[in-house]
């Protein structure tokens, strides 16, 4: 069992950063496959990013590529998310997921086993 719990989120401008971290409980984090995703009313949660159990792989959505970076530190359990060149149509809820790898890249929902509650993130123009 693992339990995840995302801070970080909250207001930023257009143009600018916030950096989202994602705390998991247990002993068993460096097994799993981490991602992020995120979810704006009345749309799907869409995929975000995803980090390899060692971190040696990464995969990010084409609409944050080169401003979004996913890591990990699994000596404190946690993976972070910093957001630069934040747009408008960042605005979303963003979820954290852990995934037992079963194949790579997990890009869908459904192979996701635990989620965090999500954080708020609104980029204003």
């Amino acid at each position: 069992q693992v339990q995840l719990v995302e801070s970080g989120g909250g207001l930023a401008q257009a143009g600018g950063s916030l950096r989202l971290s994602c705390a998991a409980s247990g002993r068993t984090f460096s097994l799993y496959t981490m991602g992020w995703f995120r979810q704006t009313p009345g749309k799907e949660r869409e995929f975000v990013a995803a980090i390899s159990p060692s971190g040696g792989a990464t995969k990010y959505a084409d609409s944050v590529k080169g401003r979004f970076t996913i890591s990990r530190d699994n000596a404190k359990n946690t993976v972070y998310l910093p957001m630069n060149n934040l747009k408008p149509e960042d605005t979303a809820v963003y979820y954290c997921a852990a995934a037992q790898l079963r194949r790579w890249p997990p890009l869908r929902t459904y192979e996701y086993d635990y989620w965090g509650q999500g954080t708020q993130v609104t980029v204003s123009s």
